[in-house]
């Protein structure tokens, strides 16, 4: 059986200037990430979220498809959110959503692609 040359792909998501309300709410950014994985038409099979003193979220959002993570930083208005998936969900549907939930003043997207010929680029 040949295998594929990607597997996968893996949206990574930074947002700046977001509100600090915003990203301490652990309750709020679980639900905002669930709404997301919906959207983009991926199935949640779970989820898992931190609140870290003095500030600070971390989470996850296990899907069929793989995961959506994020970790947050109030302090500094920013969150980084990484999207993996093997399926066919789609990915700017989630990406766009969680942009205006976070109410991101700007934002990053990078795409890779994943799997075991994949060629991408190591950076460290």
């Amino acid at each position: 059986m040949e295998c594929p040359k990607t597997l996968g792909r893996h949206l990574l998501l930074e947002l700046h200037d977001c509100p600090e309300h915003i990203l301490k709410d652990t309750t709020f950014l679980e639900s905002s990430l669930c709404q997301a994985a919906e959207l983009m038409g991926a199935t949640v099979v779970t989820s898992n979220f931190h609140t870290f003193s003095p500030y600070g979220v971390s989470g996850v959002v296990i899907i069929q498809e793989s995961h959506l993570t994020i970790h947050s930083w109030p302090e500094h208005g920013y969150a980084a959110i990484d999207i993996f998936t093997c399926g066919q969900i789609d990915l700017p549907a989630g990406a766009d959503y969680l942009m205006k939930q976070l109410k991101a003043g700007r934002s990053e997207r990078q795409l890779f692609g994943r799997g075991p010929e994949v060629v991408s680029k190591v950076v460290g």
